[in-house]
């Protein structure tokens, strides 16, 4: 590894502990005295730190990486050493990750791994080597691969960032999220200096004149704008300096970040179609994201990126199809084929769900309000004037969602409406089908069929089909699996 990674260590634990020493400061102080509680904590934080660097460097003259014609092999450890090793043949993806200090000093964390999902056995990481060593070590072992995948489609850029796409960041899930966060976090921050109390207190100053109705509502919009803010920031981090790139070869590459750089290597032979991702608010401004579906994209405990397999952010509708052919070296995407239509039924069944998940919370309400309290009465009448219409909009426009269809080399199911996902899932890649029919479908008519395959989610379901429209639909997609298990009825006369 790097020498580096000890000055590293060090002023990522003095960052640390610069965070923690001022509450701390502040505890100790009404015990010891302001003076005596700076010393302790000076003392403390020299001590974490020069753990934090010795202990770093014990590991970098420990630890070194050996690239074999056959093999990847990482030794390391002190009292406990451990010897790992990969197989060259067997290494499905090298990515790389930078967070701000090491790009400052020229630095990646290089992460080999199998893609198999058995925790980081599976994964070999060097952290950190020089961004020289780190691309090529990436072009090295991924190299191998390079027998190149038929089609015309060009290679090179394939898009890049348009800085407009932010304006989506805001109508995603996230903002809210992050109202609430920042909320708590205020709650938290005053609670360690002791203050929680006096933030209470002089919230409640401020709207001493001011009906609940109208504090609670100024409260969520401001919480709403404190997470639009947060949203913004974080979409401008995850996403600055994206681009997607085909590499000579065949391997698709991602790259993105402004504090924290990444770059994400997918081979395109493991590549088995795309899933155009549209939350609803996205969904509501015409923009989709699109995400790969692929085999041996695993995940370590070291990259919980809910975004690690995200090919394109949320972006205009037209600009996520286009994408999706590309990268499918498609003429036009299958995302974008005309699907069909599930029964009346399928509706049905949404909205009773949204009926349940309505009247019943209302219900319990009214009990416990005709019980104990009036306030619960009318929590629960507004719930039910809320609620009641926004369960069956959402019911409506779920069952609007539902869609499948066989276009071309791959098959397409399309469900959601919190999160509605249209997948185009390559037809080799399928390796059985599920088909399931609980006691209300049968009572009306549907089933449910399920293409199950290695890559991506590993199943994608075609909900609430027409019975013989569901088995026909799983029948043509794949040609010959399906067949032994089905029985043809003669059209009636």
């Amino acid at each position: 590894m790097d020498r580096r990674t000890v000055l590293v260590s060090a002023l990522v634990t003095a960052g640390v502990a610069a965070g923690a020493a001022v509450p701390t400061t502040l505890g100790l102080s009404g015990r010891f005295g302001f003076g005596t509680a700076v010393a302790w904590v000076l003392a403390g934080a020299v001590l974490l730190i020069g753990s934090a660097a010795a202990g770093d460097y014990v590991r970098w003259r420990r630890t070194r990486y050996r690239i074999g014609t056959e093999r990847v092999e990482l030794h390391t450890g002190l009292l406990l050493v451990k010897k790992r090793s990969l197989a060259r043949e067997r290494i499905r993806s090298v990515d790389l990750t930078a967070h701000l200090l090491q790009r400052a000093l020229g630095l990646v964390t290089v992460r080999i791994g199998t893609g198999e999902h058995s925790g980081n056995d599976s994964t070999l990481e060097l952290d950190p080597v020089t961004g020289a060593e780190g691309e090529r070590l990436r072009r090295e072992l991924l190299e191998r691969t390079a027998t190149g995948t038929p089609g015309t489609h060009r290679e090179g850029e394939l898009v890049a960032l348009d800085p407009r796409w932010i304006r989506y960041a805001p109508v995603s899930f996230v903002a809210p999220a992050l109202g609430g966060a920042a909320a708590g976090a205020v709650m938290q921050v005053s609670d360690w200096f002791g203050a929680q109390g006096r933030v209470i207190e002089w919230v409640g100053e401020r709207f001493r004149d001011t009906s609940l109705t109208a504090m609670i509502v100024i409260l969520a919009v401001a919480a709403v704008a404190a997470g639009v803010v947060g949203a913004l920031g974080l979409w401008v981090e995850m996403w600055w300096n994206y681009r997607l790139e085909r590499e000579p070869g065949g391997t698709l590459r991602i790259r993105r970040g402004l504090l924290t750089s990444r770059s994400v290597s997918i081979e395109e032979r493991r590549l088995r179609g795309v899933d155009l991702v549209e939350p609803l608010g996205i969904r509501t401004f015409g923009a989709a994201r699109v995400d790969a579906i692929t085999t041996g994209l695993a995940k370590d405990d070291e990259e919980q990126h809910g975004d690690h397999n995200t090919l394109l952010p949320a972006a205009p509708r037209p600009v996520a199809d286009a994408v999706a052919a590309d990268v499918l070296r498609e003429t036009v995407s299958p995302t974008g084929a005309p699907l069909t239509g599930h029964p009346l039924a399928a509706r049905g069944r949404r909205l009773r769900r949204a009926y349940w998940a309505v009247l019943v919370p209302v219900a319990v309400l009214a009990l416990l309000g005709a019980l104990l309290t009036p306030v619960l009465l009318w929590i629960a009448l507004g719930c039910a004037v809320v609620g009641l219409p926004a369960g069956v909009f959402l019911a409506r426009d779920a069952y609007r969602g539902l869609g499948h269809t066989v276009s071309g080399d791959y098959l397409v199911v399309r469900s959601g409406t919190v999160r509605r996902s249209t997948a185009a899932l390559e037809r080799a890649g399928v390796i059985g089908w599920t088909v399931g029919q609980t006691y209300f479908q049968r009572r009306a008519g549907v089933l449910s069929v399920t293409a199950t395959t290695a890559a991506g989610a590993g199943a994608y379901t075609a909900y609430d089909t027409d019975a013989s429209e569901g088995l026909a639909f799983a029948a043509e997609a794949v040609p010959g699996l399906l067949e032994p298990f089905l029985e043809r009825v003669p059209p009636a006369e």
